[in-house]
């Protein structure tokens, strides 16, 4: 028989919801987000976070120090944090940068990346990822965690892969999303595949991560997800930046671009179609020739 967990879910938006659609069954859900809607009574984070023995973060990765540092001392020794966020906070930090920092040895946390389209969870569709952690007995929890769900997990101990393949899937991303408003066919999109996780793998090994990770769901899996689903946000970028809709452009792979120029994370000019995404999104209105400029050297 499953053993029911006692889960604290942080974030109330879509991803918070689509845990809630997979947890409630089986298990006892706290739920807390910091500016709940008026039809949601949000608990008490303090109180919340003293029983929970998870803590999943469906939250963007900004304000993850923050609400770690306060839950910290408060957190049952076997408790085990979880998050899904996929992008870089304000210092340029990963979440699993972050976890390592404010529990360091002293508390056990892991990162669930994959194809994970809320939408689809909700609607009982079959949803994928890979679980971060460095010790098999967490992946056991969250495997039985999400036992008799339609998330299925595997399990990977190269944190650092796994967390820069999500990260920086949602820039090359927005390249798809250019090429299909282009019209430029299934051919490009395919080569842009190819190129994207050439380029993946060589700036994970760079950031410290595993030779091939990106290969994997949380690279390979959630690329293609984001970057060919009409409902994806990056998507969508590309498609407003090939129209010329240049206003008000955001999302977590623009706000990559910015931390990875603003620290100097890797030289981008190692990586071609990266540079060139990054050129597209500051200087959009020769969009097509920056891109036969760059399919010409990269065949040169």
């Amino acid at each position: 028989m499953q053993n029911s967990h006692n889960v604290l879910i942080l974030g109330h938006g879509e991803m918070g919801h689509a845990m809630e659609h997979l947890l409630h069954a089986n298990h006892q859900l706290n739920i807390w987000d910091k500016f709940p809607t008026d039809d949601f009574t949000s608990v008490v984070l303090e109180e919340a976070a003293s029983d929970a023995d998870i803590v999943i973060f469906c939250l963007p990765v900004n304000p993850h120090r923050e609400i770690a540092e306060t839950i910290a001392p408060l957190l049952k020794k076997d408790c085990l944090s979880m998050s899904i966020a996929k992008g870089l906070d304000e210092a340029g930090q990963t979440a699993a940068q972050i976890f390592a920092d404010v529990f360091s040895s002293h508390q056990d946390y892991a990162l669930l990346y994959g194809p994970m389209i809320s939408e689809e969870i909700r609607a009982n569709r079959y949803a994928f990822a890979q679980l971060g952690c460095t010790d098999i007995k967490n992946f056991s929890t969250v495997g039985e965690l999400f036992s008799d769900t339609t998330l299925h997990i595997e399990h990977s101990a190269d944190i650092t892969g796994i967390s820069w393949s999500v990260i920086l899937k949602n820039v090359y991303a927005i390249m798809f999303g250019i090429a299909d408003e282009l019209k430029l066919g299934d051919n490009m999109r395919g080569y842009l595949a190819v190129a994207a996780l050439r380029e993946l793998d060589q700036i994970v090994l760079y950031m410290g991560g595993q030779a091939g990770s990106p290969y994997h769901l949380a690279g390979l899996g959630d690329l293609i997800t984001t970057a060919t689903s009409e409902d994806s946000h990056h998507h969508e970028l590309g498609r407003l930046l090939a129209k010329g809709e240049t206003h008000n452009i955001k999302g977590e792979g623009i706000h990559t671009l910015a931390m990875v120029r603003q620290y100097n994370l890797f030289d981008t000019t190692e990586y071609p179609l990266f540079q060139l995404i990054e050129s597209i999104i500051h200087q959009p209105h020769d969009m097509k020739s920056q891109l036969k400029q760059y399919i010409n050297q990269a065949f040169s």
